[in-house]
C-alpha cells in the first residue's frame, strides 16, 4: 500500500497475527488488502464479511472510538446505511494503535460508477438532511480547525497551501474564490452534525446507486455548509443545482460550502502530490468544478 506520511506500515501477515492473538475465531479466513486512495487507514478484507482497519497514523487512532459511539446512535435515523464496528483489539505484534473489525459493506466508491447524478444528488441530499436533524446532545467538542468550524481558521492553511502548488492551480483565480467565501456572512444557526468528508471515496455505491457513507474520522457538530462539498467533488451542472435545491441552500451557505471544497482540495494536493494520484485527482477535480462556478452565491 502507498506510503503518504511517517506512518506505520501493515500487511496480511501482521493482521494475521493481531487476530490470532485476540481474535481467533477470525485468524483463519482469508485476508486481502483493498486498494484505495483513503489516506490514513490501511483496510484488509476478512473473508467475505468482514474487514480489518488499521490507523496508518497517530491522528487517525480517535476514529474508531468515535465510530463505536455515535454510528449505532446515527444510523437508525440515517437514509444510507454506515460502517458497523464489531470489535476493537489492542496495540501488539509491534503494532502500536488500537485497530478495529467491521462488517462488510459491499459496492464501489463514487467515482464513476452513479448510473444517475440527480438522482445521487436526491438521496445524498437526503442523507444530510436526515444527520442534521440528529439530536446534538452530548456531541464531542470540536477541536481547534475541526470540521464545521469557521473558514477562517484555515485561511494560513490555504494560503500556504497555494504558494506550494505554484502554477499547478490558477493560484489568483483560488483565492479570490477563497475570499469570496470568507466574506460570506457566517452561520447563525444552530451547529448540527456534519460528516464533514463527503469526497465520492466515502461514499459506496451498489447497482449504480448510492448505499452507504464510510470513514466518519470527521464527524463533528459545525455549520452545516460544511456538508455541501459534494456540490464540487462529485455534482456539476443540474446534479449540481439539484442538490442545492433539495437542501434549500441560501447564498451564504453557499460561498461557505464551496470554501470548504476548496479548501480540503488544495491542502490536499501538495501534501499528496507525489504519494496518492487518486487523492491528487480528486482534489483537482474539485479545484477546476470550483473555480469554474459561476453561480452566484
Amino acid at each position: 500500500m502507498t506510503r503518504m506520511h511517517a506512518e506505520v506500515e501493515t500487511d496480511g501477515a501482521l493482521v494475521r497475527r493481531l487476530l490470532a492473538g485476540q481474535f481467533p475465531r477470525w485468524a483463519g479466513l482469508p485476508i486481502d488488502p483493498v486498494e484505495s486512495y483513503g489516506t490514513d487507514h490501511d483496510i484488509y478484507r476478512l473473508g467475505d464479511d468482514l474487514a480489518v482497519r488499521l490507523p496508518r497514523i497517530g491522528w487517525a487512532t480517535a476514529q474508531a472510538h468515535t465510530e463505536a459511539k455515535w454510528l449505532p446512535r446515527l444510523a437508525p435515523q440515517l437514509p444510507l446505511a454506515l460502517p458497523v464496528q464489531l470489535a476493537r483489539g489492542r496495540p501488539a505484534e509491534g503494532y502500536p494503535f488500537e485497530w478495529s473489525v467491521y462488517e462488510w459493506l459491499p459496492g464501489e466508491n463514487a467515482n464513476g460508477t452513479i448510473g444517475d447524478l440527480e438522482q445521487a444528488a436526491v438521496d445524498l441530499a437526503g442523507f444530510v438532511r436526515a444527520l442534521r436533524r440528529v439530536d446534538t446532545t452530548g456531541a464531542h467538542p470540536r477541536h481547534p480547525h475541526g470540521r464545521g468550524g469557521p473558514l477562517a481558521q484555515h485561511d494560513e492553511h490555504v494560503r500556504r497551501s497555494v504558494a506550494e502548488l505554484g502554477d499547478r492551480v490558477d493560484g489568483d483565480a483560488a483565492l479570490r474564490s477563497w475570499r469570496a467565501s470568507l466574506e460570506a456572512p457566517a452561520w447563525d444557526g444552530p451547529e448540527v452534525w456534519v460528516h464533514g468528508d463527503l469526497l465520492p471515496g466515502n461514499l459506496l455505491v451498489v447497482g449504480g446507486r448510492l448505499s452507504a457513507v464510510i470513514d466518519f474520522g470527521g464527524l463533528n457538530v459545525g455549520d452545516p455548509a460544511c456538508d455541501l462539498q459534494p456540490a464540487w467533488n462529485l455534482f456539476a451542472g443540474p446534479s449540481r443545482a439539484r442538490f442545492r435545491d433539495e437542501l434549500a441552500v441560501d447564498d451564504a451557505s453557499w460561498l461557505r460550502g464551496r470554501g470548504w471544497a476548496l479548501f480540503q482540495a488544495v491542502v490536499a494536493l501538495p501534501y499528496y502530490w507525489d504519494t496518492n494520484p487518486g487523492m491528487v485527482r480528486q482534489a483537482s477535480h474539485a479545484v477546476a468544478q470550483v473555480l469554474a462556478d459561476r453561480s452566484p452565491g
